[in-house]
């Protein structure tokens, strides 16, 4: 078992084990104890009582967050013709429309952070699955990122925005960004509220008993503090 330095063990300190913290109580406390030189990401982090082997029990949506994530969102677009205008136009960071960007993304070059596409791009597309696939950056019609050329401005905006995918891993977990620990705790709670909210509308209709068994809220670096996943569940946007 790894040994934890001496910066993580007084966070740790300052958390206790047999506490289930209240949302706000919560974020108040990942301020806190965020002990990196740097502005971290405050990630939750969902331990589901799904069955990722069904296919009729995964979670896979988006969710755009009131005050986004707090970071530059680079966004490419695959698209032609009247499709490529319009990205241009909606402030899209790279336009590929032809095979060269097809070829230097073979190369290895993926320095964006969301990949959008039109159907009529998907075939070029598909032969790009064995590199944007793991990095979490392959459009998806599931994900709202393989879209009709002229809706292209809309999902341009809110993945600039703060437009976030969460889906079920093999492990029946859920982990998400909700912001920068930079953010005040209204802020933050909004955002989580977003989530929690869309994670309650994504869930599966064969799902059985308890759907979110357990929620953690960590930063980047620093140990996590738990909340109660039925009040998690019963956060709304307002």
């Amino acid at each position: 078992m790894a040994k934890h330095g001496k910066k993580y063990l007084q966070a740790l300190a300052k958390i206790d084990p047999n506490r289930v913290y209240e949302p706000k109580q919560a974020l108040e406390l990942i301020k806190e104890i965020s002990y990196a030189n740097f502005d971290a990401t405050v990630e939750v982090h969902m331990r589901t009582g799904l069955d990722p082997r069904q296919a009729d029990q995964q979670v896979r949506d988006v969710v755009v967050l009131p005050h986004g994530l707090g970071k530059t969102v680079r966004v490419l677009v695959f698209a032609q013709g009247d499709g490529a205008t319009l990205a241009q136009q909606a402030g899209a960071d790279y336009v590929a429309d032809t095979d060269e960007w097809i070829q230097k993304i073979q190369g290895g070059w993926t320095d964006f952070d969301v990949a959008i596409a039109t159907p009529d791009m998907m075939g070029k597309v598909g032969r790009l699955g064995r590199i944007l696939g793991p990095r979490g950056l392959m459009p998806n019609p599931k994900a709202g990122t393989v879209v009709p050329a002229e809706d292209l401005p809309r999902v341009i905006k809110e993945s600039k925005a703060g437009r976030v995918e969460f889906r079920l891993d093999k492990s029946a977990n859920l982990h998400v960004p909700i912001g920068k620990v930079s953010f005040d705790v209204e802020k933050l709670y909004e955002n989580l509220s977003a989530l929690m909210e869309a994670i309650r509308k994504a869930r599966p209709a064969a799902a059985k008993g308890v759907y979110i068994r357990r929620v953690t809220i960590t930063p980047t670096m620093g140990p996590g503090v738990r909340i109660d996943p039925n009040v998690a569940l019963s956060l709304t946007v307002k």
